[in-house]
């Protein structure tokens, strides 16, 4: 028997890539296809997939050229793969001509002919999702950097109340639209990214969503559950993607470690401390205690995630201490009591401390370094130090695309059922931070305004 092997994302599965699956199969009596994972696609530096790993699958199993599926997960699991099955024939398209040469040391290269007219990144470019920016600061900046890098992305707006700022803001980042209003960026976008002081985001959210448009907002979401209750119910009611830009969450290396950890591999979470300290300008509106300005209010989101998502959203009770100056915390300390474990952080604006994460287990324990909320790298170690292990995954640039390309194909995913006259529930609730995640944090918050359980320090 003659086998064959290709690959390919068969993202949007197209005409082009049932003839390309035709072709190599009949190289052959026996073809096997390799679906890359969402991880290797990004590694390789595409983060621009509109389907899911499983309907990439599903796609190519229905095509009913494929004899057998498998995933490529790494670098170098070609030859692998063709010595491990026994492949006669590797098939490839030939836009990729001559690059899998070296593979001829192990069996036939044969470079297939593309369909001409049709590709995946053409499907998504038909329809882009073009997003207004609203606030011009430095995320703002970063985001427009890295949203260039996701494909199915068009920014079409900004709006600032500064309009000198907007203006230079526009002419850097090539955003044709210079907003004279908030109203103005709602009529040319289909979504609405809020990168404005926190204090502004449930006003903007509020009217972006009664406007029929999806929002992506920034850290920290609100800082009141009745705010983010009203927002959330007012975007399942509009049918509409209400996302939070917390970039940890959507790290690959991030994701990978709390899997694990659920996994049980390090037992029973015991403990959980991480830290997110800097030490800030006075004078900057972060330590403004009329704009909500102060340690908690602008970087006790971060370390609450790890928390709520890897010992849940029903904690028992939660002690603040912190150094007060001017009105503001400059350094607070949380401690959090479950039924069954402890978990603390510790944020700053003004006073400095390592900035790395351990997680406490029952069979051992999980270390990410610092600065642990741009999570690329973290060990697994244990009584036995042969069993540790440790593990790398991509965290490239500013970490803002993996949020971006999440909320563009969260978006894609509930036009798609809409369009299908299916359900869009699980469209529109489907996101890696969860509802009961989004108030938890948000009550963590609000615990402190309301100073339940908080002691000032000299």
């Amino acid at each position: 028997m003659k086998k064959v092997i290709t690959y390919g994302t068969f993202d949007l599965f197209h005409q082009g890539h049932a003839n390309l699956l035709r072709r190599a199969k009949e190289l052959g009596d026996y073809l096997i296809v390799g679906v890359t994972t969402d991880n290797f696609d990004i590694q390789r530096g595409k983060i621009n997939t509109h389907d899911s790993l499983m309907t990439r699958i599903e796609a190519v199993r229905n095509s009913g050229y494929a004899d057998q599926v498998i995933l490529e997960e790494f670098n170098g699991q070609k030859i692998s793969d063709i010595i491990r099955y026994n492949v006669d024939v590797f098939a490839i398209g030939s836009d990729w001509e001559g690059k899998f040469d070296y593979l001829k040391e192990y069996c036939q290269v044969v470079y297939l002919p593309r369909t001409e007219g049709v590709s995946s990144t053409m499907l998504r470019h038909k329809n882009p999702l073009r997003i207004g920016i609203v606030g011009t600061g430095n995320i703002a900046g970063r985001f427009a950097d890295e949203a260039r890098l996701v494909q199915h992305i068009e920014l079409t707006a900004a709006y600032s109340t500064d309009e000198n700022q907007c203006r230079e803001f526009c002419s850097s980042k090539c955003i044709e639209v210079q907003a004279k209003s908030f109203e103005d960026l709602l009529g040319a976008c289909d979504a609405v990214y809020v990168a404005t002081p926190h204090f502004t985001h449930y006003d903007y959210v509020k009217r972006a969503l009664l406007a029929g448009k999806h929002v992506l907002c920034e850290t920290p979401f609100v800082l009141r559950t009745s705010e983010a209750r009203e927002l959330l119910d007012l975007a399942s009611e509009k049918n509409l993607i209400l996302m939070i830009a917390h970039k940890t969450a959507y790290c690959p290396a991030f994701s990978q470690l709390v899997f694990m950890v659920k996994s049980g591999v390090i037992g029973k979470v015991v403990d959980i401390n991480a830290s997110v300290t800097t030490i800030t300008d006075e004078n900057s509106e972060k330590m403004d205690v009329s704009k909500f300005g102060g340690s908690m209010n602008e970087n006790a989101c971060f370390p609450a995630l790890p928390i709520v998502k890897m010992l849940g959203t029903d904690f028992r009770q939660i002690n603040f201490y912190s150094i007060m100056k001017n009105g503001v915390d400059i350094y607070t300390k949380a401690v959090f009591r479950y039924d069954s474990a402890t978990a603390s952080f510790q944020v700053g604006l003004g006073a400095k401390t390592e900035g790395n994460m351990t997680i406490s287990g029952t069979k051992g324990y999980i270390y990410v370094p610092a600065p642990w909320w741009k999570t690329d790298y973290f060990e697994m170690r244990f009584e036995d130090q042969n069993r540790n292990r440790k593990y790398f995954l991509p965290f490239d640039g500013e970490g803002l695309r993996y949020e971006i390309r999440d909320f563009a194909m969260t978006v894609s995913m509930l036009k798609d059922s809409v369009s299908s006259d299916s359900s869009s529930e699980e469209s529109v609730h489907r996101s890696i931070i969860t509802e009961d995640e989004i108030m938890a944090m948000t009550r963590i918050q609000e615990n402190y305004i309301n100073e339940t359980n908080l002691f000032k320090l000299k």
